[in-house]
């Protein structure tokens, strides 16, 4: 049997897919010839008219920490849950014929990919696989489906037959390729990589093989690219960015017929899609803790009031469904299931507090300086703490950096009002960043930085978290001896292997927000805060004070100085105005003769031996 080298088998492969994947193409129709002399009118290209009832936007957005699909209208601008459960439903994505939806699911234990009938609900799994299967992207057709998996401890981008299940690669790259986008000419793909440094969008011509068939098209080195989606017709691709230049996050549009020149900003996002029509675009914009769902034309004027959400967005698409009436039953069912609370106060008996103040309260089996919360904050503590132990599969919060902390113990210079004081707060152990256990995705939104906290799983067979798609920031990088990196406060790192749970989302679950670095947190390390979560509950960080503090112990509160080591004697020097010399012994002569007299003999008794 003939041996194959492995770059002819995959030379072999790539010239299969482009073969198979030309189908996916629509065909071209034939154009009657035209006689040179006679000239011609010119036709406007017809506008679509969309009948506004039927426009269908498709999201997922997280509650109770976890991803339901919902049904967003924009006639009565009315949320409508679709599907419901202890799992999650992600990625949307409507097929060409706008009679499926795609998505991706844990449902099953696996994250596999599914196909949604719109006009019954019916479900049917496409892929079936221990591997991370996701972002599902139709061909124009809607014979095959472009996605993300998670092989060889790495992101891929791959394309399934969603009839047969016939599986061919699209990527095979170190580095983090992700969330596909099938271009409707059929022949190209746009999708995410960080095999420039960093996540930029990369487009893929399916009719070339090698390392011909990728180009960059954002090329942006200090930002972070995300979810590109094509308009109706191919002219233009959309995505969102992450920039560490204040300003210049948001949504981008690129031209595909000026391909050289720089895509545009319309206005912020973190997650965007087009319309029908595209003509203007749906984007779901996240602030410290909170999302919102608002639109823009495609010159950024605002054509949506921003619309609170829940949680976070994992997806969306926009376009014209003819959805049954009334909806299916399976919709019916989900939009009338309410979320459960996730926890509920106790209120732990104690001593009287004088003028009705709170405390603080022992939570136990927790290691930290004072492990100890307020007392309405105390069971959400523990209920996330259980949650992620779920999670994960560890028990990530049984160490604390901080708890509670009293006010007689200063902080760190910058901390005089920091949410731990309250009792509010807490500080996951930063330790476990250094272990390889935690990392942090950095997100600038406005002029402040913010920080997602991923951690490990335990178990890394792909029933627990999700791979981490983006580069993380190393906040340790600043002490690599490079003043670029010192002076922007680190740098990215490699996207790290294996499969993390995103804590920032749970905690927010649990009504947990993240905190904003210091200013100064580029050259002070402590200053990124990037462990620190707190429950404000609608108060200032003055009231939370005064639930535990009279007004008089926050006027003047008692300051305890810094540690330091034990004390010594340390000598002053006195030096004189006028340098003297050390004076000399000397002996004073006396007239006056000493007599010495010399002792007698004494003489030695015998010694008697009886």
């Amino acid at each position: 049997m003939p041996i194959v080298s492995k770059h002819a088998k995959i030379v072999s492969l790539w010239v299969m897919s482009s073969l198979v994947l030309t189908a996916c193409a629509q065909p071209d129709a034939q154009e009657p010839a035209v006689a040179e002399s006679e000239p011609q009118p010119v036709e406007e290209t017809p506008v679509p008219v969309i009948d506004p009832a039927s426009e269908a936007l498709f999201l997922s957005i997280e509650e109770n920490g976890y991803a339901h699909l919902f049904l967003f209208r924009s006639l009565d601008l009315q949320l409508t849950r679709i599907t419901a459960g202890a799992w999650n439903d992600i990625a949307p994505a409507l097929s060409p014929d706008h009679s499926r939806l795609a998505f991706a699911s844990d449902r099953d234990g696996d994250w596999d990919l599914y196909i949604m009938a719109l006009n019954a609900g019916e479900v049917t799994q496409v892929t079936n696989s221990p591997e991370y299967d996701s972002a599902p992207s139709w061909s124009p057709d809607g014979q095959w489906v472009a996605y993300e998996t998670y092989v060889n401890e790495n992101l891929e981008v791959q394309v399934v037959n969603a009839a047969t299940g016939e599986v061919l690669p699209i990527t095979q790259h170190p580095a983090s390729d992700h969330s596909p986008a099938w271009a409707p000419d059929g022949r190209h793909v746009a999708f995410i990589s960080n095999r420039g440094g960093d996540s930029d969008v990369w487009l893929a011509d399916l009719d070339l093989t090698g390392d011909d068939r990728y180009k960059n098209l954002s090329n942006t080195p200090l930002e972070a690219e995300n979810f590109p989606v094509w308009n109706r017709d191919g002219s233009q691709l959309l995505w969102s960015s992450i920039s560490q230049t204040v300003g210049y996050s948001g949504l981008y549009i690129w031209n595909a017929a000026d391909p050289n020149r720089s895509a545009y900003w319309i206005g912020d996002g973190n997650v965007g899609t087009w319309n029908e029509i595209s003509t203007q675009v749906i984007a779901a914009v996240t602030a410290s803790n909170q999302t919102f769902l608002t639109a823009y034309n495609l010159t950024g004027d605002l054509m949506l009031a921003s619309i609170p959400l829940t949680g976070r967005v994992r997806g969306m698409t926009w376009g014209s469904a003819a959805l049954s009436k009334p909806l299916p039953a399976s919709w019916t069912q989900a939009a009338g299931q309410t979320p459960e609370a996730l926890w509920s106060p106790i209120v732990t008996p104690g001593a009287e507090v004088p003028n009705q103040r709170w405390y603080v309260v022992a939570v136990s089996d927790v290691q930290a300086p004072f492990p100890q919360l307020h007392d309405l904050v105390d069971e959400s503590y523990t209920a996330l703490r259980q949650r992620i132990s779920q999670e994960t599969g560890w028990d990530a919060l049984a160490s604390l950096e901080n708890a509670f902390v009293p006010l007689t113990t200063r902080l760190e210079p910058g901390m005089d009002e920091d949410w731990l004081y309250t009792g509010r707060a807490f500080a996951i152990n930063s330790l476990m960043s250094n272990a390889g256990w935690m990392v942090t995705l950095r997100e600038d939104i406005g002029a402040q930085t913010y920080w997602r906290v991923y951690i490990r799983c335990a178990v890394q067979d792909g029933s627990l978290g999700e791979p981490i798609h983006n580069a993380p920031w190393n906040l340790s990088a600043r002490y690599d001896l490079d003043p670029r990196t010192y002076e922007q406060g680190g740098d990215y790192a490699p996207v790290p292997a294996g499969y993390w749970v995103d804590i920032t989302a749970l905690a927010q679950a649990y009504g947990w927000e993240r905190v904003p670095a210091l200013p100064n947190w580029r050259t002070f390390y402590k200053g990124a805060r990037f462990t620190t979560f707190a429950m404000p509950g609608g108060l200032t960080w003055y009231q939370a004070m005064q639930e535990l503090y009279p007004v008089e112990a926050l006027i003047t509160p008692t300051k305890v100085l810094a540690p330091t080591n034990t004390p010594t004697h340390t000598p002053t020097l006195t030096p004189s105005k006028v340098p003297t010399r050390t004076p000399r012994m000397t002996f004073t002569p006396s007239s006056t003769p000493t007599v010495t007299f010399t002792p007698s003999m004494t003489p030695t008794p015998p010694t008697v031996i009886p």
